[in-house]
């Protein structure tokens, strides 16, 4: 009884000692418990040991045994934020072993990736690797017939508001072929003198005296007859006057034949035709090589322009210039036949296109006096002429032997050699010079010999009322404009005139020209396919922005039947030199102001970015207005450019009568372009 007596108070004992072990610990877990939830809820001095900032790369550094304050001891956080970060995304364990910094924002969105705009890649560099896309075929039909139209116009706070545009009101019959800068009757009658020809250069209306209405066409007008037929016969309604017919009747220019006008391809010094003509010119001087040497010509007092009517079978395009004189509406009848021609006069004033401009310059009976005043004529023909390219004079001072006209040949020949022009060829009724390749003879020549070489400063490209001055253009160091490629290699080809040209690019300049021949080559065949321009009856097309030419070059390449005529703006770059070196035509000119040509002159008017330029400078619906009065009714243009303009654009071509429809452009309805394209419609008085 004893033994087990003492062995009970032995087990008593063991469990009152284990009830008292774990009573103590469960005590110890709550206070534990209390204090965590002391400091986790309350307590300034928070202690953190993990972070919300995952670390990548593992950690192999082994744990430290050394106990130490943590890192974030005496720092703020919020827990709540952080706890679920982590409950989303859990750290892994080598996190722990890292030093903890404070958070910070999250990183900002990176930038949006930088989008290719056609010609630069994503290095910054001129590429020609790039595709312009296919155009939707079909046209939306939304003719407005208001007699008011709406537009949107800033008030000056960022806020649109909305504008009334009234329709523009018909011109009086007697405008009909209004020239506002050569018809400004006020401003010729102003003038000091008139004997050296002033009357027939630009003199434009005063600000606010313009034209600001629809120029109207004869009466009994009709749908131009197409090319090649327009060589030969026009319709007597759309140029009424008989009087150039009646003046040249027996020269074999022109004749009167029911409702037409027809064209035997005659002149006053061939009357056998244009092109027997042309063939004892290339016969006299076989260098000239109509269509491969000699691409661009210009014909001085051209008459109907039966010389560059018939040289275009010959792969030669002529710029046909005459003055609005006596022999009335000569250039009209030109332009009428699908000939590239301008209204132009040399007077006092440079011509408007580029030096080295011409590989042939023709002088027909041409009614100038080239030798008066130091040759100052002569010499603007100089700096139209290629190095290397011809003058053919066909006048009464070659052949006849009258003492008056043979003293005219001697002043002839006399300032010719001062010039340093070489006589190649004397034959019947035609002389034809040749211009020197560089400077060397003119260097060479006596001491005050005159004319004397122009100053070195002396652009002899800037030709915006620039005066015209009794000096020799000096030709470029370079060899710039006399080394081109014969045709049609040197439609292609960068010319070296590009280093001349003044644009920020420098290295990229022949990359630059690729590109854009490319860019408007696929963008044409676009119009082609889409747009069906293949079916359009286009002759004579104006390009109002035309930068290196690269439009009229894809019109080429895709063997639409026509000529353009290329504008290079005075707000931008000179880039003619380019445009002629390219085998082209063009001409300088300020769209403030109006073009010198006959209304209803062009098929197509083209303008890529003009718009948000010029908008800038002056008026743009009296840049519109102006596109009106010399587009054929029937004819059709083509405004390519920012979304920010088209709003008004199209609510002034609605003004105009066009018929106005606004389309995407291949780079879809987000792009920062738009095309807009506008139907002229026959209005009569």
């Amino acid at each position: 009884m004893k033994g087990i007596g003492s062995g009970g108070g032995a087990s008593d004992l063991c469990k009152s000692a284990t009830l008292i072990k774990v009573s103590g610990f469960l005590l110890i877990s709550v206070v534990f418990f209390y204090l965590g939830k002391h400091f986790s809820d309350g307590s300034s001095q928070q202690l953190i040991f993990f972070s919300s900032h995952q670390n990548p790369e593992p950690q192999n550094t082994p744990s430290s045994a050394a106990v130490a304050l943590s890192p974030n001891l005496n720092k703020t956080f919020d827990v709540s934020s952080l706890v679920n970060a982590t409950a989303s995304s859990p750290p892994p364990d080598s996190a722990l072993n890292e030093p903890q910094q404070p958070l910070s924002p999250p990183p900002p969105s990176p930038p949006p990736a930088l989008k290719r705009m056609g010609v630069v890649d994503e290095n910054g560099r001129m590429t020609d690797d790039f595709e312009v896309g296919e155009y939707d075929p079909e046209l939306v039909e939304n003719w407005a017939k208001t007699n008011e139209s709406e537009g949107l116009e800033s008030d000056g706070k960022g806020d649109k508001v909305r504008v009334r545009i009234n329709k523009f009101p018909l011109c009086p019959e007697s405008m009909r072929e209004y020239i506002p800068c050569l018809d400004n009757e006020e401003a010729i009658k102003k003038l000091n003198s008139t004997e050296k020809g002033e009357k027939f250069e630009r003199h434009c209306p005063e600000e606010g005296k313009g034209l600001n209405c629809l120029v109207p066409a004869p009466k009994g007008y009709r749908t131009p007859i197409p090319w090649p037929r327009s060589r030969d016969e026009v319709w007597f309604s759309n140029v009424p006057h008989a009087r150039l017919a009646e003046d040249k009747g027996g020269q074999n220019w022109i004749a009167i034949d029911k409702d037409k006008f027809k064209f035997p391809g005659g002149g006053t010094q061939f009357i056998h035709g244009a092109d027997q003509y042309l063939d004892q010119i290339e016969k006299m001087v076989p260098e000239i090589a109509f269509g491969r040497h000699t691409r661009v010509a210009l014909d001085v007092g051209c008459g109907v322009a039966s010389f560059g009517a018939y040289l275009l079978s010959r792969n030669v395009i002529t710029l046909s210039v005459a003055p609005k004189d006596v022999h009335e509406n000569q250039i009209q009848f030109a332009l009428e036949r699908g000939v590239p021609a301008m209204v132009a006069a040399f007077a006092t004033r440079r011509l408007l296109y580029p030096s080295q401009a011409f590989d042939l310059v023709h002088c027909s009976r041409c009614r100038i006096n080239w030798t008066r005043d130091d040759g100052i004529l002569l010499l603007e023909v100089n700096r139209m002429l290629r190095a290397g390219g011809y003058f053919a004079w066909a006048a009464q001072p070659v052949y006849k032997h009258e003492a008056a006209l043979e003293e005219q040949w001697e002043d002839m020949i006399n300032l010719t050699s001062r010039l340093c022009w070489t006589l190649v060829k004397k034959e019947g009724y035609i002389a034809i010079w040749q211009k020197p390749f560089n400077n060397s003879c003119y260097l060479q020549r006596e001491e005050g010999t005159r004319p004397p070489l122009c100053e070195p400063n002396d652009d002899p490209d800037n030709v915006w009322y620039v005066d015209l001055k009794a000096c020799i253009t000096r030709l470029p160091e370079e060899g710039y404009g006399s080394n081109v490629t014969d045709w049609p290699d040197r439609l292609q080809s960068p010319p070296d005139r590009l280093q001349s040209i003044q644009i920020d690019a420098y290295i990229s300049r022949k990359e630059l020209f690729r590109a854009e021949s490319r860019y408007w080559k696929e963008i044409i065949e676009g119009y082609v396919r889409g747009l069906h321009w293949g079916k359009y009856k286009l002759r004579n097309v104006l390009d109002m922005r035309a930068g290196f030419g690269g439009f009229a070059a894809a019109l080429i390449e895709n063997k639409l039947n026509c000529w353009v005529l290329n504008v290079v703006p005075v707000s931008g770059p000179n880039t003619l030199p380019v445009i002629y070196d390219r085998g082209l035509i063009g001409v300088m000119h300020d769209w403030c102001e109006p073009f010198d040509t006959y209304p209803r002159t062009y098929d197509l008017l083209h303008a890529a970015g003009l718009f948000s330029v010029e908008r800038k400078r002056c008026n743009i619906s009296t840049i519109m207005l102006e596109m009106d009065r010399i587009l054929r009714p029937g004819g059709r243009v083509y405004i390519r450019d920012s979304v920010a303009v088209m709003d008004e654009l199209q609510e002034i071509g609605t003004a105009l009568g066009w018929h106005v429809v606004l389309r995407d452009t291949s780079e879809g309805p987000h792009a920062s372009y738009r095309i807009l394209t506008g139907d002229k419609r026959l209005l009569r008085a």
